[in-house]
């Protein structure tokens, strides 16, 4: 296939699935999730709740409600995406979904529709008319296509689908989590030529640059450090070509964390942001992969090197720090 033109001096458009931290006791930190959720925002991302990030295919209902609800109030009008996952339960795949979705847009939150086993084997007309039932009752939510490397209900969508999908005005866009280039390069071509609007969510932990192709993200990865993505984003809208030192430092971090076994990288994620003292424990769900202790002497300077970007990454070009 002929590649989409690089896009230099784009704005990005930068979603960051929110860790749920946990105490050491088993126990979700409210506390320290309300303040992830916070920084967020204030680095200038918009935040993604009850993700995979956030452990939802682990929480019960009634946790996601909770999260949704405490997102909700802090929200304050500010943007926020939340999963409206629907696996486990019995019933119509597009009632469910559209109970979800409705319950995130009440909440002030954008429902992006996460796959589940009901709907992986339908066909892809099938599931586009899943999708234009969601729209009936929903002005603005996103798709999800999740690649079985994350959960086993995954699914990614067949390019044909895909295009099909362009043509629900009230579908925005769509993360994409194959973790694969060329899917991805096929799914901006198709979009560049058809609805130049519809957003494509790279969740390709393992090339974040695609963002210069006209992918923007919604990553499990920016929240180890979303200080250091919104500094390298806005470096790329700048033209400023600092974005490639602070890219690749992150990636080295994605390809460190999102080794196999997958799922764990949410221990990564926890033992990085405790060593930034972010959260008062490094301690994943209790039902998630693990990953060993000796990975925090690789984090340590990953980190150390990626605060010293962002703090050179507001200075003049030619005045940062070495």
């Amino acid at each position: 296939m002929t590649l989409p033109p690089i896009r230099p001096n784009r704005i990005i458009d930068g979603i960051s699935a929110v860790l749920l931290p946990f105490a050491p006791d088993g126990s979700v930190d409210l506390g320290a999730f309300s303040q992830l959720v916070e920084r967020t925002w204030s680095a200038g991302l918009t935040p993604a709740v009850n993700m995979d990030t956030g452990y939802t295919n682990l929480l019960t209902p009634a946790e996601r409600l909770e999260i949704l609800g405490l997102v909700g109030s802090l929200a304050r009008g500010r943007r926020f995406v939340a999963g409206a996952f629907i696996e486990g339960e019995s019933g119509d795949p597009g009632r469910l979904y559209r109970r979800e979705a409705g319950a995130i847009a009440c909440s002030g939150g954008i429902p992006i529709l996460f796959p589940c086993s009901a709907v992986k084997q339908i066909s892809g007309t099938e599931l586009v008319e899943v999708f234009r039932g969601v729209a009936s009752e929903c002005d603005e939510f996103l798709g999800f296509e999740l690649g079985e490397m994350f959960v086993p209900f995954g699914r990614i969508w067949d390019l044909d689908t895909f295009r099909r999908m362009l043509s629900i005005p009230q579908l925005k866009g769509a993360k994409h989590s194959s973790l694969s280039r060329q899917a991805e390069w096929e799914r901006l071509a198709v979009r560049d030529s058809e609805r130049p609007d519809f957003r494509v969510y790279t969740g390709n932990d393992l090339a974040i640059d695609l963002v210069q192709w006209g992918s923007d993200y919604l990553l499990g990865l920016s929240a180890f450090h979303v200080e250091a993505f919104a500094a390298r984003d806005r470096l790329w809208a700048a033209g400023d070509a600092r974005f490639f030192e602070i890219n690749d430092w992150l990636q080295y971090l994605g390809m460190l964390a999102f080794r196999a076994p997958v799922p764990a990288y949410k221990h990564t994620c926890a033992q990085f942001l405790h060593l930034r003292g972010l959260i008062r424990s490094p301690e994943p769900h209790p039902r998630n992969p693990r990953r060993p202790e000796s990975d925090r002497d690789l984090l340590a300077p990953i980190a150390q090197r990626l605060d010293q970007l962002v703090a050179s990454s507001r200075e003049p070009i030619g005045g940062e720090s070495k």
